[in-house]
């Protein structure tokens, strides 16, 4: 079926992507339930094979509830992949369920007669946990929204469903405030809505850089609290609590302190613990609180080996970071994004807060390329703003300017281009390491989820003018 377009908006036939999926899967299903979209467009069905929603739930019968051991798996999700293949994560039904209704009041504080909306999706995580489990097992309200930040119509719809249902707390990731930031910074279309009712807004996914946080607190004014969590866990590891009566203005650029049940500690790679504000290694100290995973599917010997065998004794989180004097954690990069110039380990989610305070900048990503005398170096992709005041190459010279001033001369920041498009997964994560490899004129094989594949054609071609990806095959 060809795509539709309306109002510039991609409309997705997920009927087609399933037939393809279908045809290439060695497992066939005897029917597939199709919902048709009929103020959009409909698909065509195949007869006895697919069958129409109204259809389903008219013919269904009920069935009765069946008591389930309570580690007996609640379901299978697959992580997104940006640095490895897929793993499908095992989730325990009984202390899931239990510790994310807690985590309601505790994390977030909603009160029983709450609105709650999580902006999300149920592809990921996120979505799974705080569209669906966590806010109707405490027995409050969810909003669910399938629509874009920006054009769906426009980038005031977060605003329109906050003013509509009249939403407490509100969690989403740091693109979509970046996009609505990028689009319509001033808040036109947000602004003939009121969002008094909000009360609290959490980021999680990815590093929210605080130039995006700041504008945030100012067009939505309430508290943007970030907190870091995973696939594998579930639900958050630090977080600031509302419940808990933590603070709402934490340390800038922290992701909170550990949440009940996690003893996260930093490791030095021989595994001694580092220093106080020492980057290093996060691990969690075992064993893991109820919730979190409890194997992969039809792969534990993998689940040891990715998970457990580096430091034994610890989970490893594979993200890099470091604790403050008062128990804050400050996650700064997954291990992979932490590049080496010189012998000195820069975070290159510290060299992207620098970069997106840049006026002109909409989004970016820094990776570490090779150098001979340094070993690496970063470079650096933005998107331009619509309507950017200055030209690329002027951006490109304020912005050596501005990691100088800020980081130091000690990053031997210099490269840095537009491109069109960066590639990020469906949850919102850019796949650096993939830009990376192509940089290195690796085999790059794009990982599933990376929501628009296109975006390597142009940033091949970006890296080839530095001279990197001189040989690098088109990423498949």
């Amino acid at each position: 079926m060809s795509p539709l377009h309306r109002k510039s908006n991609l409309l997705r036939e997920y009927k087609g992507i399933l037939n393809e999926a279908i045809a290439a899967s060695k497992v066939k299903p005897k029917n597939c339930i199709i919902f048709q979209r009929y103020n959009v467009d409909v698909a065509e069905l195949e007869d006895g094979f697919d069958i129409l929603w109204e259809d389903a739930i008219q013919s269904s019968l009920p069935h009765p509830c069946v008591p389930v051991e309570a580690n007996e798996p609640l379901y299978i999700l697959y992580t997104s992949g940006t640095t490895d293949q897929p793993k499908g994560i095992l989730r325990p039904v009984g202390g899931h369920i239990a510790t994310l209704a807690w985590t309601m009041r505790t994390i977030y504080g909603m009160n029983k007669d709450d609105v709650w909306w999580t902006a999300s999706d149920m592809g990921w995580v996120v979505g799974h946990s705080y569209i669906c489990y966590g806010p109707l097992c405490y027995g409050i309200t969810s909003v669910m929204y399938e629509g874009k930040p920006d054009r769906t119509p426009d980038p005031g719809q977060y605003f329109r469903l906050i003013h509509e249902h009249k939403v407490n707390g509100l969690l989403t990731a740091p693109t979509a405030l970046r996009v609505i930031k990028r689009e319509d910074p001033e808040i036109t279309k947000g602004r003939k809505y009121s969002t008094k009712t909000l009360r609290n807004l959490f980021v999680a996914g990815e590093h929210c850089d605080h130039e995006t946080k700041s504008w945030a607190e100012k067009v939505f004014n309430v508290p943007i609290l970030n907190h870091w969590w995973q696939t594998e866990t579930g639900h958050s590891i630090t977080a600031s609590c509302i419940g808990l009566n933590h603070s709402t203005s934490p340390p800038k650029f922290s992701a909170g302190m550990p949440f009940p049940g996690y003893d996260v500690r930093i490791l030095r790679s021989n595994g001694s613990e580092a220093d106080i504000g020492e980057l290093g290694r996060i691990v969690i100290k075992l064993p893991l609180p109820p919730g979190t995973m409890s194997s992969l599917y039809k792969a534990p010997e993998r689940f040891l080996q990715v998970y457990f065998s580096k430091f034994p004794g610890y989970y490893d989180t594979m993200d890099a970071g470091y604790r403050d004097d008062f128990g804050y954690i400050y996650v700064t990069a997954r291990d992979d994004d932490v590049i080496n110039v010189a012998g000195h380990r820069l975070s290159t989610a510290a060299l992207e807060d620098v970069v997106m305070s840049h006026p002109d900048i909409g989004d970016a990503a820094v990776i570490g390329v090779p150098e001979s005398t340094k070993g690496e170096i970063p470079l650096c992709l933005f998107i331009m703003k619509k309507g950017a005041r200055k030209s690329e190459k002027a951006i490109s010279h304020e912005l050596v300017l501005m990691v100088r001033e800020l980081i130091g001369p000690i990053a031997a920041f210099r490269l840095s281009a537009a491109v069109s498009g960066l590639p990020r997964t469906r949850s919102g994560k850019i796949a650096r390491k993939s830009i990376a490899d192509l940089a290195r004129s690796k085999s790059v094989k794009i990982p599933s989820t990376i929501e628009d594949p296109s975006v390597y054609k142009n940033i091949k071609e970006v890296l080839q003018s530095f001279g990197f990806a001189k040989n690098a095959p088109d990423p498949k």
